[in-house]
């Protein structure tokens, strides 16, 4: 990636300038509006740090979850900056709005090393909007809270494959450079692109097949290993002629999933036993069965033992691993072992020497949630969307337009 980057602003100098900075902080929150899992909000910290220590007039650009272009309370980063405020140890401000009164009044009142991150950039309909021109206009308005002088930083990994106006439009018109993140992020998946060591093993899981077919036709011709689990597992069982009893299941993705056992059978693996309960629930009736035989009206919430113990044979000898989809419903504590089970293979695959990449998103949350180390992985994504789409060969805007 041939782009500037953090080290080259700070070399060149930030005291007294503004800097906005995108970060990714989209965290998940529970139903009281307390963080669950503050994985992006730690990844965000170095860059900001940096910038502080610097000297410069930071100010934080960042979404959280699926606001329909207007404030809507339940999507305020108030608990994002009370928890970045506590991990930097010092205030960090929240400006009422997007780009208005507040934020504006707030950041001509920045001294040197001050943090102020805005409201949700969402709540603002330009930043997501299909016309350029409209991008536009707010990413001029994200310019003059930090003036003329001063520098945009991309560290939001999470948004970079999204053309929206705090992540591509703002770099269009200001100095621009690679966070810490950002810039480690890429280095890590050209890596897995770029002559990976072998033997390579993929590992997917999710809920439906349609997510992740691109992902799958880009790697399949690629690696050693490709292990299937997680609820698309059983449009490919489905395909194998194989009765999934009341499973999720893309039924129009049935002829692709032929298609690609067809194709790729030397490399697919799919599990051969299954956790299957009576109700989608944590206090379901469960019992492991064949995958071949999954009772009609009962539904696989996990991969079996078996599985595991296949998998995890193939992934421990991996020299490099990608994983994204957990295997299982692993927030159901009876329906965990699966992605425990693969998760601790990949740890062991890491701990012999294999270059290992956790891809974001829910494989992320499920590291944390069954309390497995962060070191046991070589890289923990904090994208899962932008990572898979890196893989599929796709551009990503928001690193496209560093580069310029």
């Amino acid at each position: 990636m041939t782009v500037k980057t953090l080290q080259d602003l700070l070399a060149e100098g930030v005291e007294g300038r503004g800097v906005l900075v995108r970060s990714d902080l989209n965290v998940p929150l529970d139903d009281n509006g307390q963080i669950t899992d503050p994985g992006r909000i730690i990844a965000s910290v170095p860059t900001i740090q940096a910038l502080v220590e610097a000297g410069a007039k930071v100010v934080v650009m960042a979404h959280l979850g699926r606001p329909k272009g207007e404030p809507d309370p339940k999507f305020s980063l108030a608990p994002v900056a009370t928890k970045l405020a506590e991990l930097l140890g010092r205030n960090v401000q929240l400006a009422g709005d997007v780009v208005g009164y507040d934020a504006l009044s707030r950041s001509e009142g920045l001294t040197d090393g001050d943090v102020l991150l805005l409201e949700n950039v969402r709540f603002d309909a330009r930043e997501t909007s299909k016309d350029d021109a409209e991008r536009a206009k707010l990413a001029a308005a994200y310019v003059e809270l930090v003036g003329d002088d001063g520098a945009f930083v991309s560290d939001g990994f999470g948004v970079v494959h999204r053309k929206q106006a705090s992540v591509y439009d703002v770099a269009q018109v200001l100095p621009h450079y690679a966070g810490t993140l950002v810039a480690a992020e890429v280095e890590v998946l050209q890596k897995l692109t770029q002559d990976p060591a072998r033997p390579y093993a993929v590992v997917l899981g999710g809920s439906k097949v349609s997510d992740k077919l691109a992902v799958i036709e880009a790697l399949a011709p690629k690696v050693d290993t490709l292990v299937i689990g997680g609820g698309m597992c059983f449009t490919f069982l489905a395909a194998q002629g194989i009765s999934v009893g009341s499973s999720l299941l893309q039924e129009e993705m049935i002829d692709t999933c032929k298609s690609l056992l067809e194709r790729f059978g030397d490399v697919l693996h799919l599990p051969v036993d299954i956790v299957a309960a009576d109700k989608f629930a944590a206090d379901a009736e469960s019992k492991t069965v064949a995958s071949t035989e999954i009772p009609d009206g009962w539904m696989g919430l996990d991969i079996g033992p078996e599985s595991v113990s296949r998998f995890a044979a193939l992934l421990t000898e991996a020299e490099t691993v990608f994983w994204n989809g957990p295997m299982g419903v692993f927030e159901f504590e009876k329906f965990a072992d699966g992605t425990r089970g693969v998760a601790e293979a990949i740890v062991t695959a890491t701990g012999k020497g294999a270059f290992t990449v956790v891809g974001g998103g829910d494989s992320a949350a499920a590291v944390r949630t069954l309390g497995l180390p962060d070191d046991g992985f070589s890289h923990i994504s904090t994208g899962g969307g932008a990572s898979l789409e890196y893989l599929e060969g796709k551009e990503l805007p928001g690193i496209s337009v560093l580069e310029g």
